[in-house]
């Protein structure tokens, strides 16, 4: 058995002009089943994508839907900073939800990676 990753990918969210759309075609293909929360910045899809992985769909203009992995990282301020340091660039600086901590970093081949730190 392996041993488990340092920093595992515990969400995928996808960011959508369509989440409607989006969730039926889910619900229809895989089974997965969504359901709608409120939040202050509008509705937010949790998605039900089985096993310890979450998910969601939010709505946002973009010129065409994307999937966001989230990492969980133990302390995100320190791992942002070391991405800045890498070269990376941050989209999104640390920031705080109901949840937890998220940024998001957006490498230079333009490939996005969303870092999350749960509420302890």
């Amino acid at each position: 058995m392996a041993a488990p990753s340092r920093n595992p990918v515990v969400h995928l969210e996808l960011h959508t002009g369509d989440p409607t759309a989006a969730c039926g075609l889910y619900a229809r293909l895989l089974g997965w089943r969504d359901e709608d929360v409120a939040t202050a910045a509008g509705d937010y899809h949790a998605l039900d994508v089985g096993g310890r992985l979450g998910g969601g769909v939010v709505e946002c203009a973009t010129r065409r839907p994307l999937w966001l992995p989230y990492v969980e990282v133990a302390d995100i301020a320190a791992v942002t900073g070391h991405a800045r340091a890498l070269g990376v660039g941050i989209a999104l600086e640390p920031r705080e939800g109901p949840a937890g901590w998220r940024s998001v970093l957006a490498t230079p081949a333009g490939a996005e990676l969303a870092l999350w730190q749960p509420k302890v």
